[in-house]
């Protein structure tokens, strides 16, 4: 028969009980008297060391394993919003004298983790924000370090000079602790007005808001190629190296304010031909940025260059077809020296992308690349052309033709993982066939100056680079009163067309393509879709 209490402390002390034989565990329960609303097991634990025969570690193990039951059994609800940065209110901070104990609790198979051995070592306790699981760590110096900051309310630019380090490793060390839930960060300002915006059938918050903001920024008009679709030729001057860095602060207080993780895609032209690149790119590295590069083939010491800084999130480069057409169309030789490019961020662990403009002329040929590209690249993705610039001298599919590949296209990616989802009409299929929504284009549907704005060489703003889609010019206004005019808010609500659309959140259609076939884009939709609306 098992001693009174036995089955709770069990429930309360599971990695002290794992570490004793049956028979030792029961007598120690016995001299305890079978109580785990105090400390009695600690203590208890602690008294009867030599006469039971216990490990030396087994008092702090127990003190361990209290609080986390404490914590666990916390009756107080985590705030669901904040309105700054605050300190998890269940945080336990405990200091134990021996090392290696949390791997007891940890783990399912506590021999996988070190020995407890004798040493001083302080341990978090918290419970998640979200999940609600228990979380056992030990305190590292940026625990404790982000700890510091939010009690006492420090910010990233005064930390960063005293430590000798970028304002964004500080930055991001709040980000990473905010993730694991030892900080409680506000929610996201970049988010739709479900009160304006077309909810339609979707229920998921995760498609109104974003925790990033995106700038794509074509820092050059500079170009090694010229692709017969370039959708922009112009001699466009770029920024001086102090007016891009001024930029570079300027996001950083916009995110910061949007409580958004702040994303800067390097495009051009070619960004790599733009003079100063590499302090641009270590300029934001350094302001804490998520940084990612849509440019050409590289040489191997130039992507090395860029990882000794940081490494890009994802590096894009285009193919647009098969080797013959694609070298049609970018230039004679493209097509190989992508395809080494490829085997270059590969040895690199960079993430991999292949973006196709889909045209009249190559749709046939978008399933074999895939195919031919499974081993070569991460992600594969098209877009429909904007038929702007030099773009204009070429056609689109039919409007049945589109229709009928997106549904082999959509096929094909359940047995292709290297095939993504982005074309917002794919949507149309999901809905049809009864499965869930993806996010879209930008992961909200249309995201024109949603989550994303384009910024070209000269200072000018747009709601989306493939089409002129002007909302300001950072020479006048700062990104915030850029993104919060009039303009950029007619942009993102769409067009009229698609308002009673179920779908809308995550689709809209593509400006883009509306805009190259001479339609209104706030007032039409688009030409491609084959959603059947009620009157």
């Amino acid at each position: 028969m098992k001693p009174s209490g036995m089955i709770k402390l069990d429930k309360v002390f599971p990695a002290c009980h794992s570490v004793l034989d049956t028979e030792i565990w029961n007598k120690l329960v016995a001299e305890c008297g079978g109580n785990p609303e105090s400390e009695t097991l600690v203590q208890t634990s602690t008294s009867f060391m030599g006469k039971l025969g216990l490990p030396e570690f087994l008092p702090e193990l127990a003190r361990l394993e209290l609080t986390i039951s404490k914590v666990r059994n916390e009756k107080n609800s985590l705030p669901p919003l904040v309105d700054h940065l605050q300190i998890n209110p269940t945080i336990c901070l405990l200091e134990l004298s021996w090392k290696n104990i949390h791997f007891l609790v940890n783990s399912d198979n506590p021999s996988s983790g070190k020995a407890p051995e004798p040493g001083n070592e302080r341990i978090l306790i918290w419970r998640h924000p979200k999940t609600g699981k228990s979380i056992v760590s030990p305190a590292t110096d940026e625990d404790l370090l982000v700890l510091k900051m939010v009690l006492e309310g420090i910010d990233s630019d005064d930390v960063a000079p005293e430590g000798g380090l970028p304002v964004g490793a500080i930055d991001r060390a709040l980000r990473r602790a905010s993730a694991r839930g030892l900080i409680l960060a506000p929610r996201s300002r970049i988010r739709r007005d479900r009160d304006s915006f077309p909810v339609g059938e979707i229920a998921d918050e995760a498609f109104f808001e974003s925790p990033f903001f995106t700038i794509q920024w074509h820092i050059t008009q500079a170009c090694d190629l010229h692709c017969r679709h370039c959708y922009d030729r112009s001699g466009r001057s770029p920024l001086d190296p102090g007016q891009a860095i001024g930029f570079l602060d300027d996001l950083r207080t916009f995110c910061r304010s949007r409580h958004v993780m702040g994303q800067v895609s390097f495009s051009g032209g070619n960004p790599l031909l733009y003079p100063y690149f590499l302090d641009l790119y270590r300029a934001a590295s350094d302001r804490g940025f998520v940084v990612a590069i849509l440019g050409n083939p590289a040489s191997e010491k130039t992507i090395g260059a860029l990882c000794e800084i940081q490494k890009p999130a994802y590096y894009q480069v285009s193919l647009e077809g098969l080797r013959e057409h694609n070298d049609f169309i970018r230039g004679r030789g493209t097509f190989d020296r992508a395809i080494e490019f490829l085997q270059i961020l590969r040895d690199f662990t960079i993430p991999s992308q292949v973006m196709l403009t889909l045209t009249k002329d190559n749709i046939d040929q978008v399933l074999p690349l895939a195919e031919m590209l499974r081993d070569h690249v991460d992600t594969f993705n098209f877009n429909r052309l904007s038929q702007v610039g030099e773009g204009a001298d070429l056609l689109l599919p039919t409007h049945d033709a589109y229709a009928a590949f997106l549904h082999e296209y959509v096929a094909a990616t359940k047995s292709n993982p290297i095939m993504g989802l982005k074309d917002n009409l794919i949507n149309i299929i999901r809905y049809e066939s009864g499965m869930e929504p993806f996010g879209g284009c930008a992961g909200y549907g249309c995201s024109a100056a949603f989550n994303f704005v384009a910024l070209l060489p000269d200072g000018e703003v747009h709601a989306c680079r493939k089409f002129p889609s002007l909302i300001g010019n950072i020479f006048e206004n700062s990104l915030a009163e850029i993104y919060d005019s009039e303009i950029a808010r007619r942009y993102r609500a769409g067009t009229q067309a698609c308002r009673s659309c179920p779908i809308r959140p995550v689709c809209g259609g593509c400006l883009a393509v509306v805009h190259g076939q001479g339609l209104d884009i706030f007032t039409e939709r688009d030409p491609y879709c084959f959603m059947k609306l009620d009157p």
